[in-house]
């Protein structure tokens, strides 16, 4: 028997026990994530023995997040397919078919030599991560980087200051980020679901063990970020926002926060691109490593 409630800061440390096992790389297996967003589709957690699942609504339709609690030796395969029988009996309670969504590449040949033809897959292009090399966020060398190089060095003109995110300067941050908000144009539900999505990070910068970046010009925040170390060698930035009149705080504020915290870590997680067009475009202008591919496996 499940049992899906909403998510609860007090979870946190039962959680990351649980993605400190599996150490995936996705930016979804992030317990600061999942708490902070929350709203975005209704989603609800379960502690299932030595799993923990995520599930959320798509207009109404349930799915679950690859489960994580696990290694995925051959044991561990063994039980993810216990745990997969028992979903599908809940979900058919529910009078849905089981769908498994953020299943990586390599999940997917053994999925089907369990599962046959009973399991379709479906790359999910919007929802997988970029993923970049830590040391060329940092430096930003070669002729890849030039342009990025180029718009540091204009921002660079200003009377400018880069500072770590602390407790004494959230109240700031809560400023900028509705100054941020209420300046755009964007009136959609993701838009407010993110503002609150923030808001979340920033009241519980701490508790969720968070690491943030401040962007100053003249002594004003023109730019701030937050993320978390998110595995044994990724960091994973979970928001960016910068004022876009100000040449060059994007790829500064971008370059400085890998500095202060990814210097000693193989890769950076700069998440998703929701299938935007815009947001794909400044997201490749960075020049990913790879794309961490996602798919959704739908039971028949």
């Amino acid at each position: 028997m499940f049992d899906f409630r909403k998510i609860r800061l007090s979870d946190r440390e039962e959680v990351v026990k649980r993605l400190s096992i599996s150490d995936f790389r996705g930016c979804e297996y992030s317990f600061a994530n999942n708490f902070a967003w929350h709203r975005l589709n209704d989603s609800v957690v379960c502690i299932h023995g030595d799993f923990y699942i995520l599930m959320g609504f798509d207009s109404g339709v349930p799915y679950v997040i690859f489960p994580v609690g696990v290694r995925k030796d051959d044991d561990g395969k063994k039980r993810i397919i216990a745990l997969f029988d028992e979903l599908e009996e809940h979900f058919a309670s529910m009078g849905h078919k089981l769908m498994i969504c953020s299943v990586s590449e390599e999940d997917i040949p053994w999925l089907k030599d369990v599962y046959g033809d009973r399991v379709s897959f479906e790359y999910d292009r919007g929802n997988s991560d970029y993923i970049y090399k830590a040391q060329d966020l940092i430096e930003f060398a070669g002729k890849r980087f030039h342009g990025k190089r180029n718009h540091v060095k204009r921002f660079m003109d200003n009377n400018w200051s880069f500072e770590a995110m602390t407790s004494d300067s959230i109240d700031e941050c809560v400023l900028f980020a509705a100054e941020f908000y209420n300046s755009s144009e964007d009136e959609s539900r993701s838009a407010a679901i993110e503002q609150f999505a923030i808001h979340n990070f920033l009241m519980n910068f701490d508790e969720l063990e968070l690491k943030g970046g401040i962007l100053r010009v003249d002594g004003k925040i023109v730019g701030m970020t937050i993320g978390e170390q998110l595995n044994s060698d990724t960091f994973v930035v979970h928001i960016e926002k910068a004022r876009s009149d100000i040449n060059g705080a994007y790829p500064m504020l971008c370059q400085q926060f890998a500095r202060l915290n990814a210097a000693d870590l193989r890769y950076i997680n700069r998440e998703e691109d929701m299938g935007i067009e815009g947001l794909r475009k400044s997201k490749m202008s960075y020049h990913p490593e790879f794309l961490l591919n996602k798919y959704v496996a739908i039971f028949k």
